[in-house]
Formats: C-alpha cells, sequence, structure tokens
C-alpha cells in the first residue's frame, strides 16, 4: 500500500508526468488512426511498443505482473485486458484500446474505444456515454471534493442513459507507480471517502456496458467479459488535482 504522501506530485514531479502522460496520449491517438477492417490487435501492439520506444519511453504494461503485450486491445463484450493476438478486427466492432508508458521514472495511462468502421447505433451511443462520463468524472475532480463525487457523476451519465457500470474494475493513483492510492471507483460505494487534494494524481477510467454489469475473466487469466455478451466501451485519462480544478494531462497537444 502507497504511502499517503506519495498520493500528491510537487511541481517538479508533474513537469515529469506531462512527459510521460503526453507520450501516452500520442501513442493511443497514433494506435486509434490504425485502427480499421482487416487489422490484427497483435499489429496495432507492435506498432504502439515501436512508437513508444522510438521516443526514449517503456511500455508500462508489458511484463507487468506478467502481462505479456504492450497494449490492451478489447474487443466488442471485453471490457478490458484484452491480450493482443492474431484477431483480426471486422466491420461493426468496437476495440478498446489502453495504454500506459513509463518516462523518466513517472507512468502516464490512457485509453479510448475506437469504432471499425461503421458501427451500430446502440455501439456509437455507448461509446458516447461512456466519454461524457469520463468527462463528467473528471469536472468533479476538484481541490475539496472526495473521490465519490468523481465516482457519482460518471455512474449517474452512464445509468441515465440506460447503461450500466461495471463494479469490478477502478480507476486509481498514479505516479512513480502505475497503481496507487486512491481506489477511484465509477459508481458510489459505501463508507468514507478520500479528499481531493492538490497535486493528486489519478487515472480515471470508466468501463460501461450496453448490458448488465456483471463480468468474469476468461481462461487467459487477464481478459475481462461482460458476462451477458454485452458490448462494452472504456474511455481513460490521467489527471491532477490543481488549484484551478482538474487537468488533463492526456490530452494531445
Amino acid at each position: 500500500m502507497e504511502r499517503s504522501w506519495k498520493l500528491t506530485k510537487s511541481v517538479e514531479e508533474l513537469d515529469l508526468m506531462r512527459v510521460s502522460a503526453q507520450l501516452v496520449a500520442e501513442t493511443l491517438r497514433f494506435v486509434g488512426s490504425l485502427v480499421r477492417p482487416g487489422v490484427t490487435t497483435k499489429e496495432l501492439d507492435r506498432m504502439a511498443e515501436e512508437h513508444i520506444r522510438a521516443r526514449g519511453g517503456l511500455p508500462s504494461f508489458k511484463g507487468y505482473r506478467g502481462y505479456p503485450a504492450c497494449i490492451c486491445a478489447s474487443v466488442n463484450s471485453e471490457v478490458v485486458h484484452g491480450i493482443p493476438g492474431p484477431r483480426v478486427l471486422r466491420e461493426g466492432d468496437i476495440i478498446s484500446i489502453d495504454v500506459g508508458v513509463l518516462k523518466d521514472g513517472y507512468h502516464g495511462d490512457c485509453a479510448a474505444t475506437f469504432p471499425v468502421g461503421r458501427i451500430s447505433e446502440e455501439a456509437a451511443g455507448l461509446l458516447a456515454v461512456t466519454e461524457d462520463s469520463l468527462a463528467a468524472g473528471i469536472a468533479q475532480a476538484r481541490k475539496g471534493n472526495r473521490v465519490v463525487d468523481i465516482s457519482r457523476a460518471v455512474q449517474d451519465v452512464a445509468e441515465e442513459a440506460g447503461f450500466s457500470v461495471v463494479r469490478d474494475l477502478r480507476g486509481h493513483g498514479i505516479g512513480q507507480q502505475l497503481h496507487e492510492e486512491p481506489e477511484v471507483p465509477n459508481f458510489v460505494t459505501a463508507g468514507a471517502s478520500p479528499l481531493l487534494v492538490e497535486g493528486m494524481t489519478l487515472a480515471v477510467e470508466p468501463m460501461v456496458t450496453a448490458g448488465g454489469y456483471e463480468v468474469t475473466v476468461m481462461d487467459d487469466t487477464w481478459t475481462v467479459v461482460t458476462r451477458d455478451g454485452g458490448l462494452a466501451a472504456h474511455f481513460e485519462h490521467t489527471i491532477v488535482v490543481t488549484s484551478d480544478g482538474p487537468e488533463i494531462l492526456t490530452l494531445c497537444e
């Protein structure tokens, strides 16, 4: 468990985090531009790793707790942690790509769900609502609020649109470690909630489904899928709480 003094970052640390966050954002945008029918998830992974390493970064995910790839590539009913491989993307699929980068001792983490060609109205609505829920959650990441304010905003946007929020997976603090305190649930939980203070860095990442919120883990021990086979979407930004409100570090400049 991380000590409380690591929950906030100094000005110098934030400058380093901005560098890693920009690289991870650029990588996600680059890989997203390659998404099309006929490409394999393994090809996307290879291009992401080449992009990261060519710019002096390291893939945060590769080797993390034994994870075998650079990106997580989760298709359709796969929520997160899909392992890239020979799967060929097809017209109408959606793919959630999660990327982490370590540079100069600090991590950046972001994710987005991309359409593969033309997608259904349900899928397009799910993507839009999940992205909206992320924006709503980030807007609550203000000094003096609590983590639960982020959680409530995410949950309200998703559920008011008729979708479900995954309960088994959460956002997190981030910095020198990929996962730090505090946890950032995407739904309201009981009990005390951490206070948001200036300099706190968080990875806010709604995972929203078109069906129920129950998930299960596949035999590869990594890929999380919806239990009912419904579509899932995932969007994520690394942010910092400032005196003037949230700053999104993983916006591409």
